[in-house]
């Protein structure tokens, strides 16, 4: 048993057989846990931000706020010290750096007989001398000629924060990357191309070791960027205007054109669905360069089941006369119609009707239709009227506060006692579809933005995201949840009470299936628009 588990087990137990003083000794005991387990997390991913650091540390802390005389201030303190600093090396940010020195004093002044206490005055001095971070190298830069989009893969040894704005007069996309330099061929190049909506990438130096890529543009309707690990690029897609001719060129642009340090890394394609071809052929990598071992077995996805999010007496989220549970359940039925017309495909609504079905029920449902996918559909609500946008989720412990609410919001119908909570942590921890479910994630997000910002030009990409949902807990098959829009939001509510939008939803929602089903094994079906 995981030793989260165990200390869980042994603080429930303490919690109900045991005085006060104990009790609160064994809610220490599950808050040092939990960070504990999300520091693993956040160190382990390499796309963790900044801001998720900061997020466990707080927890820490607050652990030493409320339990300062439990046995587990003092290693709560040690170890929020060490994930500053660790923060600090990946982002070069001096507040994490002063923060790591702020624990580790409260650590010596506060508990002197801590067995950490030589072990953080010896961390109190090396960060007493001065430290520069390391600045990360950009190593390489690809332009490659799609059938939809220019893509520009820029390359590094590690992640960096970079801001990105576009502007006019004359077109071009500006990105400046904190901490870095380049590589001698990069250094105030300017990289020109013939044809197509990318004609030209510059690179230059700034103050306080900041890169500028500029990428000159023309006729280019929209771009996204994302980004990708192993290693770390920054992947910048450039869709064709209307009056934008197609390049032929359907290769990386040659190394006398763009000098890089090695060939570029295999970039995942986002292919769409080809009637043309009725049989299979070999599937794309998964967002991390390599292939799970779904896609090593060749597995594909043909038996979907749809999860309209609440029902019966839970409402779900309610504003401005919206019901939740009525929305979902509309675009599920619309969404069932288009799955219903594609060859090959077999579709299931874990709801039909405005009935109450619990959370484990849903997952349940779908183990035993033996459903291949699981896509859970919910609308998202804030306090913040201004909050929009739309979302997809993943299994996993969660990462920042946004994200727990959302998933404390959407848990509120469980059933499910605190004598559950260790075989939900294990449950979590030994998710063995993670790759699948994030790409499948990143699939539905992906599709969702491209659908929707026609129709809501404010429209905002919160990003694919994990948290703890009880409707993905027991699947066993790839599994998300799609936040659609903020009935709490006004003008997004506007959009929402109107069967165009809807339609919209739907019809994104099945471009993200088949997106991601093609990835996994190429079948005969319906193009995509």
């Amino acid at each position: 048993m995981p030793s989260f588990v165990r200390l869980i087990a042994l603080a429930l137990f303490f919690g109900c057989a045991v005085a006060p003083q104990a009790f609160a000794q064994s809610m220490a005991a599950i808050q040092y846990g939990s960070a504990l387990e999300q520091e693993r997390l956040v160190s382990a991913s390499p796309a963790a931000a900044a801001s998720d650091f900061r997020f466990v540390v707080s927890k820490y802390w607050r652990l030493v706020r409320r339990h300062p005389s439990s046995g587990y201030a003092d290693n709560a303190l040690w170890q929020a010290g060490n994930l500053s600093m660790e923060a600090f090396r990946r982002f070069s940010d001096d507040r994490d750096r002063q923060r790591s020195v702020q624990l580790f004093q409260w650590l010596r002044d506060q508990y002197p007989h801590s067995s950490m206490l030589a072990r953080a005055s010896s961390q109190l001095e090396q960060l007493s001398v001065p430290q520069v971070a390391a600045e990360t190298t950009i190593r390489a830069v690809h332009r490659e000629v799609l059938p939809e989009v220019v893509r520009i893969t820029v390359e590094m040894d590690r992640e960096v924060p970079f801001y990105q704005e576009r502007l006019a007069g004359p077109a071009r996309l500006f990105f400046d990357l904190k901490g870095t330099k380049t590589v001698a061929a990069l250094q105030d190049a300017a990289l020109r191309y013939d044809g197509d909506v990318v004609r030209e990438i510059r690179f230059g130096r700034h103050p306080n070791s900041t890169t500028r890529i500029v990428v000159d543009v023309e006729d280019v309707g929209r771009y996204s960027v994302f980004t990708l690990y192993d290693p770390y690029r920054i992947v910048i897609d450039c869709e064709r205007g209307h009056s934008a001719p197609v390049s032929t060129v359907a290769a990386v642009t040659p190394l006398a054109e763009a000098p890089v340090a090695r060939p570029a890394p295999p970039i995942p394609p986002a292919p769409l669905p080809d009637p043309s071809i009725g049989k299979p052929v070999a599937p794309a990598v998964n967002s991390g360069g390599q292939f799970s071992v779904a896609r090593q077995l060749g597995l594909g996805a043909s038996r979907i089941v749809i999860d309209p999010g609440h029902g019966g007496h839970d409402p779900g989220a309610t504003a401005f006369t919206i019901s939740e549970a009525e929305l979902v359940l509309d675009i599920a039925l619309r969404l069932e119609k288009l799955l219903q017309q594609q060859p090959g495909v077999e579709v299931t609504l874990t709801r039909r009707t405005n009935d109450f079905l619990g959370l484990e029920e849903r997952t349940d449902f779908a183990n035993r239709e033996s459903a291949d996918l699981f896509l859970s559909i919910h609308a998202n609500a804030s306090a913040n009227a201004t909050a929009r946008g739309v979302e997809t989720y993943f299994l996993n412990f969660a990462l920042n506060r946004q994200a727990e609410v959302v998933a404390a919001r959407e848990n509120a119908a469980s059933g499910k006692t605190m004598n559950s909570l260790p075989g939900i942590i294990k449950a979590i921890t030994l998710n063995n579809k993670l790759n699948e479910s994030r790409d499948f994630a990143a699939s539905i997000q992906r599709s969702l933005v491209r659908g929707l910002t026609p129709s809501n030009r404010d429209l905002k990409d919160l990003g694919v995201k994990q948290a703890p949902f009880m409707v993905l807990i027991g699947a066993s098959m790839p599994s998300v949840l799609a936040e659609i829009s903020f009935v709490t939001n006004r003008q997004e509510a506007r959009l929402l009470k109107t069967p165009a939008y809807r339609d919209k939803i739907a019809e994104s929602l099945l471009a993200g299936i088949l997106r991601y089903q093609q990835a996994l094994k190429k079948v005969q079906t319906a193009a995509l628009r």
